[in-house]
C-alpha cells in the first residue's frame, strides 16, 4: 500500500513523482532516476545515503531550488512545474525552511537581525520580522542572546541560530542539509534532540544526512542510492501539525 492509499484525502507537503533530474555533460550525468515519494504533515524523515547517492540533489529538489529534467514536483499540493521562477521563489520563502550545512550569518548583525532577516523575501514588515526571530530564538533556547554577533557564538549555538531563522515564518517543512555535520558529538546530539521537540511542537521535518547512526533514530528513514531510493521504511500515521503548535511561538 502507497502514502496516497494510507492516507486518502490528505494534501501531503511534498511530492514527488517519477522525478529525474540530469545534469549535461560527456557523458551526462543522472543524478536522479525517477525517484517517488511522499512527505505528511507531522512527519519527522531522514534521506540518508552516502556521498554521490543523490540526497544533496534531492534536497535541492524538495526545496525547490532547483526543477527535475523530467517527473513532477507538488509543494502543498502545487505543481511547481506550472509555476514560473518568481512564483516558486514566493512559494519558497513562505513554504520551505531551509537549514544549510553553511550558516551563511551576516557576520556584522545581531543574531535577532539575522533571523529577522530571513523574513525579507516573503515581505514581512521590519517590526513583524524582529517579532517573530524573538520569538523563535527563544523557542530553540537563545533568546538571551539575539544581541550577539555570531562570531561570538559556539558550533552548537550558531545551528540553533540557523534553526530558529529556517522556522521564523511557521513554514510548512522545515528541510536541513547535514545539521550536525560540523559539531562535536555533544553540540549534535543538542540539535537532533532540539529536531525532535519542535516536531513533538508540530513541526514537519526532513534531514539530509550521511550519518546511518543519525538517520536510525528517525520514525521515518528513506535510503539513496545510485540516484534511486533504495528503501523506505513505511511512515506512520500523520500527526496533527495544528499551526497553531508552531504558531504559539510567535504569538
Amino acid at each position: 500500500m502507497n502514502a496516497a492509499e494510507q492516507w486518502p484525502g490528505t494534501t501531503p507537503v511534498l511530492e514527488l513523482e517519477k522525478v529525474v533530474k540530469t545534469y549535461p555533460g560527456e557523458p551526462t550525468v543522472q543524478a536522479l532516476r525517477g525517484v517517488s515519494l511522499r512527505i505528511e504533515p507531522g512527519e519527522l524523515v531522514a534521506v540518508v545515503g552516502p556521498s554521490g547517492s543523490g540526497k544533496s540533489t534531492l534536497f535541492h529538489l524538495m526545496g525547490t531550488l532547483d526543477r527535475p529534467t523530467s517527473g513532477v514536483v507538488r509543494v502543498t499540493g502545487l505543481d511547481i512545474s506550472h509555476m514560473t521562477d518568481r512564483e516558486v521563489a514566493a512559494l519558497r520563502a513562505t513554504t520551505i525552511g531551509f537549514v544549510f550545512q553553511q550558516f551563511f550569518f551576516a557576520e556584522h548583525e545581531t543574531v535577532l537581525e539575522n533571523v529577522a532577516d530571513g523574513r525579507l523575501y516573503a515581505g514581512v514588515a521590519a517590526p513583524e520580522r524582529r517579532r517573530q526571530a524573538a520569538a523563535t530564538l527563544t523557542a530553540v533556547g537563545l533568546g538571551h542572546r539575539a544581541g550577539a554577533k555570531p562570531t561570538q557564538l559556539s558550533g552548537g549555538e550558531r545551528q540553533r541560530v540557523a534553526i530558529a531563522r529556517a522556522l521564523a515564518g511557521e513554514p510548512a517543512i522545515l528541510l536541513a542539509d547535514e545539521p550536525t555535520g560540523n559539531l562535536d558529538s555533544a553540540s549534535g546530539a543538542a540539535i537532533v534532540g532540539l529536531l525532535f521537540e519542535l516536531h513533538q511542537a508540530g513541526a514537519t521535518i526532513a534531514v539530509i544526512t550521511h550519518d546511518r547512526g543519525l538517520a536510525a533514530r528517525f520514525p521515518r528513514r528513506i535510503e539513496m542510492l545510485d540516484g534511486q531510493v533504495l528503501s523506505d521504511t513505511a511512515p506512520a500515521a500523520p500527526q496533527d501539525a495544528s499551526p497553531s503548535l508552531i504558531g504559539a511561538w510567535t504569538k
